[in-house]
């Protein structure tokens, strides 16, 4: 059955409908479907995107309302994997024997120096082992408090070639409450890993989000009954179609979903996390994780999703950006 729904997954997301409302209510109701009860924060994909980008006056306050929202505790949610965000936006420590690939740095430095770096003590961590800092994305909520944390601790900072090219032309967006845009370091292209300590995470080139949004592919440590389990975890890159009527742009996500679908069948991935904690519940997982006694306490650990289920969030944010992109086709 779990098969038959992995083809059927990916067979949607080959299939082109003529465009009109009902092929619109038919992307949105297969979404859906797919969501079932478990994954319904992804379906706020489904609510019409607006044609144009937001003015500057609408991006400093949206991400100025979203700094200024109470950060959760950090934690670690698997033996080798802390969550050190906020509130909106997410960072991720990956530990090794030879330091930590963080994933994503925040909005600012003070962002950064105040849930990064106080964050990271209250976990086990030292700031100071930060080696690597992969950004996902070419946007300030991502890369702002990068230079920052590079500069401070000598760490490298990783992205894809056309992020690093955005970063080094005209941003999409810009905010004054975003911190400076790193300068070029460590390019990465699809399928590049970024190796530490005997730990590698991939780097899939998944665009759409921007034209180089990179979503990391790795492996975490659980340990039940006294042995220590693998889990495969995939980090969306860029998920929000916040850049108004490119219906190219929603051209290249659904080909990202569709071809990341079938790779996490075929690799069998079991963990699916965002950089942006309203889209994998991160925050109740983590309080859900703390009643169960924390990462190691034997008990089923809620970030562990399957892969099942992980093919399935993939088909909504597919379904998703079908339903966007016809609505642009229409109007």
């Amino acid at each position: 059955m779990k098969k038959l729904l992995v083809a059927s997954v990916l067979a949607v997301c080959a299939t082109a409908r003529a465009q009109s409302q009902a092929s619109v209510d038919a992307h949105v109701e297969e979404a859906k479907r797919l969501a079932g009860p478990d994954l319904t924060a992804l379906m706020v994909l489904c609510k019409p995107a607006p044609s144009t980008r937001p003015s500057q006056a609408q991006v400093d306050a949206g991400v100025l309302a979203q700094i200024r929202r109470a950060a959760p505790a950090p934690g670690r949610v698997f033996e080798n994997l802390y969550f050190v965000g906020g509130a909106w936006v997410s960072a991720w420590a990956i530990k090794t024997p030879e330091g930590i690939i963080l994933i994503d740095a925040l909005n600012n430095k003070d962002e950064a120096a105040a849930l990064i770096e106080g964050g990271m003590p209250k976990v086990g961590l030292d700031p100071k082992d930060i080696k690597y800092i992969i950004v996902t994305h070419a946007h300030g909520d991502h890369y702002g408090g990068a230079a920052y944390l590079a500069e401070k601790y000598k760490a490298r900072v990783v992205m894809s070639d056309e992020d690093w090219k955005q970063t080094e032309g005209k941003l999409e967006f810009q905010s004054g409450w975003w911190g400076p845009v790193p300068k070029r370091d460590v390019t990465v292209n699809d399928g590049d890993k970024v190796t530490l300590g005997g730990t590698s995470v991939t780097t899939y080139v998944t665009p759409g989000h921007t034209l180089g949004t990179i979503t990391p592919v790795f492996d975490v440590i659980e340990v039940k009954e006294n042995k220590r389990n693998v889990h495969h975890v995939m980090l969306w890159g860029g998920t929000a179609f916040n850049f108004g009527k490119d219906v190219p742009r929603l051209d290249k996500y659904i080909a990202a979903a569709g071809r990341m679908a079938k790779l996490a069948e075929e690799q069998k991935w079991d963990v699916m996390l965002s950089n942006h904690s309203g889209y994998d519940g991160t925050v109740s997982k983590m309080e859900a994780l703390k009643k169960l006694g924390g990462s190691g306490s034997g008990q089923p650990n809620p970030f562990v999703l399957g892969t099942y289920q992980v093919v399935r969030g993939l088909g909504v944010m597919g379904e998703c950006a079908k339903a966007q992109k016809d609505r642009f086709l229409l109007n």
